[in-house]
């Protein structure tokens, strides 16, 4: 997922946060990006496209994804959607653990879907407990996602002309396996949200 993230940040789209959690990617737009014209239809089967056929490549075997753009009026709702994916992240982590544990301990797939029913958050980290997972103490990437964006990094580099070594500031995508949560994820998403206006 997270080679497949890299990819659609490279496929020419001006792409500035990349956020992934179990099956999904949300992708952020720089304000300016105008591919296609911003053509919805045109953006949404290339970015499936091009996810499934890089995801495929590198499964050697078939996955594929469907895409859908979200226009969201203002920086506090763009803030707000990449919080509720968060918050799905986690509540997806809990369950898949559960389930899991139940389905290696034998537990058939109807059987471990119907014992998770009506848990609560707290039944289900004692489920854990009983099986030696403390929810709390599993890598951060497992319970909130992991972030993609662009970093700049200083690069020796040659001048051929003058024949210097010269300090250079290149890019490369970061992969942030530990992202804050609540507020501070919030303060986090608004710093690639820099210019106000429709997304």
């Amino acid at each position: 997922m997270l080679a497949t993230v890299e990819h659609l940040f490279n496929c020419g789209l001006d792409i500035t946060y990349g956020y992934t959690q179990s099956d999904e990617i949300s992708l952020l737009f720089a304000q300016q990006e105008n591919t296609f014209n911003r053509k919805v239809r045109k953006l949404n089967s290339v970015l499936a496209g091009e996810a499934s056929a890089k995801f495929s490549l590198l499964l050697g075997a078939i996955g594929c994804f469907d895409c859908r753009i979200s226009q969201l009026p203002n920086i506090e709702e763009v803030v707000n959607y990449f919080r509720w994916r968060s918050q799905d992240a986690h509540r997806n982590a809990l369950n898949a653990h559960c389930y899991w544990c139940l389905r290696l301990d034998g537990k058939s797939a109807t059987e471990a879907t119907s014992m998770m029913k009506g848990l609560s958050v707290a039944d289900k980290n004692e489920l854990l407990f009983e099986y030696g997972i403390n929810f709390n103490h599993l890598p951060n990437w497992q319970k909130r996602g992991v972030g993609l964006y662009w970093e700049e990094y200083k690069k020796q580099g040659f001048n051929p002309i003058s024949g210097e070594t010269i300090p250079t500031l290149r890019r490369r995508i970061r992969q942030d396996l530990d992202l804050p949560m609540k507020d501070k994820y919030s303060k986090f998403i608004a710093k690639f949200l820099n210019n106000p206006g429709d997304f």
